[in-house]
């Protein structure tokens, strides 16, 4: 981003010397509302420099006529609604229509699916001397969630998100988006019913850090590395879901489930997977590393757990052809024994 601004400034542009001190804090959140406009992480980073290089350019007529916050959120939202425009949404296997997948069927990869993609925990804004604005941040780029929005047109995202999350009055929405306040009103009613046709359950999800799930998580991570697959029908709800894009099919069922690991993991013993904890959009993740035929462990896949009621309702199971790089983006290393627990 900075690179990119010299550049310009190089070109003859003029830069306002206090852009980027009073900007940058902003950063974070603006990354945030784009991810959960585009559902890419690596979209919205794009996203994100666009705002900035579109703000920095424009910072001269800005005229304090608003918050700097509400102003770049503003271009963001604008960047994000042009970028969309003719593009796939981002689903998940679930997301695909299909109905659940039998266990014991081959996998069947779609690498022409623009999946939707996971966000470290790290870009959550969470500050920890307010716990309801944690709770609130999280749910906002709860996997669920960002899920059901990818069911909205990038219009309905955009209102949904500046009125729901980032809680902007009807008036400024319509002023951002150059409508009137009626047609947002009506935007927001129809997104508010598909989504909750779209069941996104984050509100019933516990937090990571609760006693209850931290123990659920030690015995999910003992049971793997263990290989007790068995074991983890108690950890299940009996409605649980696994997806595993890219791969297209999805299961529902504890027993689904436990079948689909004994018959495609690789694994085949105790020690052959080792699971390192993090977070993903706010909730409680994995990054699995499996043993390789040198005899060491390598990553595998990134596993992103709804935990409820005590039990996994939801675990969403990432594959990646640069699954290295994608560890590294959750500060997980690339070889597990160089990590304290």
């Amino acid at each position: 981003m900075t690179e990119q601004l010299l550049d310009d400034y190089a070109d003859g542009e003029s830069a306002p010397a206090d852009f980027m001190e009073s900007a940058e804090p902003f950063r974070r959140e603006l990354l945030a509302h784009c991810y959960r406009m585009s559902g890419s992480l690596h979209d919205a980073e794009d996203l994100v420099q666009e705002t900035y290089l579109r703000a920095w350019r424009g910072y001269g007529n800005f005229g304090g006529r608003s918050s700097l916050r509400t102003w770049l959120h503003r271009i963001a939202t604008n960047v994000c609604l042009t970028a969309l425009e003719g593009k796939s949404r981002r689903p998940l296997p679930t997301g695909l229509g299909a109905p659940s997948s039998d266990p014991t069927d081959d996998l069947v990869t779609r690498p022409e699916v623009p999946w939707l993609e996971p966000l470290p925990g790290g870009y959550v804004e969470d500050d920890p001397s307010d716990p309801a604005t944690i709770a609130a941040s999280r749910d906002s780029v709860r996997l669920a969630f960002v899920a059901a929005l990818q069911h909205l047109s990038a219009r309905q995202r955009a209102v949904l998100l500046l009125r729901d999350v980032l809680q902007w009055r009807a008036a400024e929405v319509a002023a951002a988006l150059g409508t009137s306040t009626a047609a947002v009103n009506s935007l927001l009613q129809r997104a508010r019913a598909q989504l909750k046709d779209a069941q996104a359950r984050g509100d019933a999800l516990a937090e990571p850090d609760s006693a209850e799930t931290r123990a659920l998580l030690q015995r999910w991570v003992d049971g793997f590395e263990r290989y007790d697959i068995d074991s983890l029908v108690q950890m299940l709800t009996e409605d649980a879901i696994w997806e595993m894009p890219p791969f297209e099919g999805w299961y529902q069922g504890p027993e689904a489930i436990v079948t689909l690991i004994k018959t495609n993991c690789p694994a085949k013993g105790p020690g052959d997977q080792i699971l390192l904890p993090t977070l993903a959009n706010g909730q409680p993740a994995f990054g699995l590393y499996m043993v390789g035929e040198d005899g060491r462990h390598h990553p595998f896949q990134l596993q992103v757990l709804d935990v409820v009621d005590g039990r996994v309702a939801h675990a969403t199971v990432f594959f990646s052809d640069d699954i290295t790089g994608l560890f590294a983006r959750f500060g997980l290393p690339e070889d597990p024994a160089t990590r304290t627990r």
